[in-house]
C-alpha cells in the first residue's frame, strides 16, 4: 500500500468512527430526553400563577385564585 493510501484509510476509519459516536449519542439523548407535552399553559392575570391544562380546554380557572385564563401563547 502506498502512503496516501494508508493516510486516506486512517482519516477515513477516524471520521468514521466520530460519526457514529455522534449518532449514538443523539439516539440516546433522543430516548432519554423529556418528551413534550400536549397541555396548554396558562398564566393567571390576577395572581401571575402559571399551571397547565389539558389541551382540549380553551379557558382554565387558576387553581391558586380561582380566577379564569386564557391560553397563553409565546
Amino acid at each position: 500500500m502506498t502512503v496516501a493510501g494508508l493516510l486516506f484509510c486512517y482519516v477515513f476509519s477516524v471520521l468514521a468512527g466520530l460519526s457514529a459516536l455522534a449518532i449514538y449519542s443523539e439516539l440516546r439523548r433522543r430516548s432519554f430526553g423529556p418528551t413534550p407535552t400536549e397541555d396548554h399553559i396558562f398564566r393567571c392575570e390576577k395572581c401571575g400563577y402559571v399551571y397547565t391544562d389539558d389541551p382540549d380546554v380553551d379557558r382554565s380557572r387558576c387553581p391558586q385564585c380561582g380566577a379564569t385564563n386564557g391560553v397563553f401563547t409565546f
